[in-house]
């Protein structure tokens, strides 16, 4: 959309901070919420990104800054997948077009970006945790104001929210949590039972809600539509004595409509001025709300490309190749169908990693657990320890939050268990927080772990029928996001051999050796060096853990030079290499070794390509890497 096709927007352009939203009436406020939904529309479909969410929260951030004193209050939002509304709001709008570009805003709340963002988040179930280090910080002399977490229902499903709450209701410490609640289709009682409920808050001592919502029950009609079972089970809780919340000692409020600003002002303002400790208010939202393509969609719109505003049409580069996350789960699917004892388990993600089209094939062989990494990976280990043969399939970012169950509860008792790490490497858009960068390093170091890095699209459709035949140690295949090279793909995998790198190319001065899908800039950089008149090996190592001795040996003991490039961090890859050639003695006869691994740095958001640029990874760089290796001191200089 052109800068010409902008919605009009007469209110919210009177809104460049939210203390310019002071002055507006409550009237004023609802169509201010209607501008800004309009604007975060029109901006993502410039940008793409996460559409849903921020929809299924416009007024809830209207009402959020219209009630607290942002930056002295802090407003925490979890993830960060609902965070464009907010940024609006909070002097961001002129650079709102540039979301998830190079140089531009982050998809995700970052505290280096404006003091309006507290506290950094992209991984879930984190924000009760700070908003309590921020009260407890403010009541020890820190920072001043109130500490405010947004939290969505489906991060409530992770341990640590859980954990949190328990430690803020033993604290006292006056915060506010904000379950924003988006899962109920209930909207006819529960409007009436929280329009209710929201004008007996604003006289009604916040000890008192409990007896509230007690004599609330009797709005909802007998017998109950399907969609309200969960607001019947909830309520029960409440007439009988208290919710889980009430439980761990924070005060809860609720279930009031999130998209109406006649109950979100009173119940928040009320709240404001009279809580002592913690409080909970339960809002329900719709993700996409307000615009029918995202409502209508699978996923509510949550990760979407640039699109039509009018049709919410995406538009998409066409590409020949299949994505890695497709042929991950064809290929799982295609061991499934042979192997009965194949499960899959995902976190909250199974159209992310592929494996919805797993459960349509098998719905009763895939679990998701919910945000619960930790869950998963443990629960995985039981399935195993069971008898089943179990893939986990997490993203890499992800999988770091399960880290010690997959050393104590999978690695330690060498339990079978198979993962399969999607979006390795640098990822784009989602920048540094979502980077695959950490798994090789935190993976090989581990004892009889089997790790894999599939360098093209066909390479992962055989690693996944490795892991599957590998029944006796824990093991784990890395692919990045987006599509493959487009080599030509086999029809079923076929195991490999355990440990087993392959030579791609002969030559003899210098060896390249890739570990993972920078092998087809290897191969760009080999065919330059080539004409150059050096005579480069390539040999592709497959496997991370077990090395390739042999392979790695005969490498180093007849080339002049050998280098490793991987896409992951320092501690990985190469520096097994270097520890097998120290304890070989190799380096003592000559051998120059050097190992391309990411930066120590955490690259911020870009295209992979431009992420790649930085970290020194293109073919370009991966040839003069070579050159500086052998003392040619520049590209125009011929060996």
């Amino acid at each position: 959309m052109s800068s010409t096709n902008r919605p009009a927007t007469p209110t919210l352009d009177r809104v460049i901070v939210p203390a310019d939203m002071r002055g507006l009436s409550d009237r004023e406020l609802k169509t201010l919420a209607d501008e800004l939904r309009a604007e975060t529309i029109s901006a993502v479909s410039v940008t793409g990104g996460h559409l849903g969410a921020g929809l299924g929260v416009v007024e809830l951030t209207v009402a959020l800054h219209a009630v607290f004193e942002a930056p002295r209050d802090k407003i925490i939002w979890d993830v960060g997948h609902q965070c464009y509304p907010h940024k609006i709001l909070t002097g961001r709008r002129e650079r709102i077009r540039t979301l998830r570009m190079e140089g531009g805003l982050s998809g995700f709340t970052k505290r280096s970006e404006s003091v309006y963002d507290p506290f950094g988040a992209a991984h879930s179930s984190t924000s009760i945790s700070a908003a309590l280090g921020f009260a407890a910080a403010r009541d020890l002399g820190g920072d001043p104001g109130d500490a405010v977490a947004v939290i969505g229902d489906g991060s409530m499903s992770a341990g640590m929210a859980f954990e949190a709450m328990n430690n803020a209701g033993h604290l006292k410490k006056r915060m506010f949590i904000i379950l924003n609640d988006n899962e109920m289709s209930i909207a006819p009682p529960v409007g009436a039972l929280s329009a209710y409920l929201s004008k007996l808050y604003a006289g009604t001592p916040l000890h008192e809600l409990k007896e509230v919502a007690k004599g609330a029950v009797k709005f909802l009609p007998e017998p109950f539509q399907e969609g309200a079972k969960r607001a019947r089970d909830m309520l029960k809780g409440i007439a009988v004595g208290g919710t889980l919340f009430e439980s761990l000692g924070i005060s809860y409020i609720g279930p009031i409509d999130g998209h109406d600003l006649d109950q979100l002002l009173p119940v928040l303002r009320a709240a404001k001025s009279r809580a002592t400790g913690p409080v909970l208010i339960h809002v329900l939202t719709k993700k996409g709300k307000g615009y029918a393509p995202a409502e209508r969609a699978r996923d509510k719109g949550h990760a979407t490309g640039k699109f039509d505003v009018l049709t919410g049409e995406q538009v998409k580069a066409p590409s020949n190749a299949p994505s890695y996350t497709s042929v991950f789960a064809k290929s799982l699917i295609r061991e499934a169908e042979s192997d009965g004892k194949i499960v899959a388990i995902t976190a909250a993600m199974p159209d992310g990693t592929g494996l919805n089209l797993f459960a349509e094939r098998f719905p009763a062989r895939l679990f998701d657990v919910g945000i619960a990494e930790q869950h998963a990976v443990t629960f995985a280990a039981g399935l195993a320890a069971g008898g089943l043969k179990p893939f986990c399939a997490l993203y890499s970012t992800f999988l770091q939050r399960g880290y010690d169950q997959v050393v104590h509860d999978v690695a330690i008792q060498r339990l079978p268990v198979r993962f399969a790490i999607d979006r390795a490497g640098l990822v784009g858009a989602d920048g540094a927080t979502h980077a695959g960068s950490f798994d090789i390093a935190f993976l090989a170091n581990l004892p009889d772990m089997v790790l894999m890095a599939a360098a093209d699209e066909a390479e992962l459709v055989h690693m996944v029928a490795t892991a599957a035949a590998i029944d006796d140690r824990p093991s784990a295949f890395r692919f990045p996001r987006g599509e493959g090279v487009g080599v030509d793909m086999p029809e079923r995998g076929v195991p490999l051999e355990i440990g087993k790198g392959r030579i791609i190319r002969e030559g003899s001065r210098v060896a390249l050796l890739s570990f993972g899908t920078r092998l087809a800039e290897v191969k760009k950089a080999a065919e330059s060096l080539a004409a150059r008149g050096l005579s480069p090996t390539v040999a592709d190592a497959r496997f991370a853990k077990p090395l390739d001795r042999d392979l790695i040996l005969q490498l180093a003991r007849h080339h002049e030079a050998l280098i490793t490039i991987e896409e992951g961090a320092v501690g990985g890859f190469g520096s097994h290499v270097a520890q097998l050639l120290a304890d070989e003695a190799v380096f003592d006869h000559g051998l120059k070794f050097r190992s391309m691994v990411l930066p120590d740095i955490f690259i911020d958001q870009a295209s992979p390509e431009a992420m790649y640029r930085v970290a020194g990874m293109e073919a370009a760089q991966i040839e003069a890497k070579v050159l500086a290796t052998l003392g040619v001191e520049s590209l125009g200089k011929r060996a």
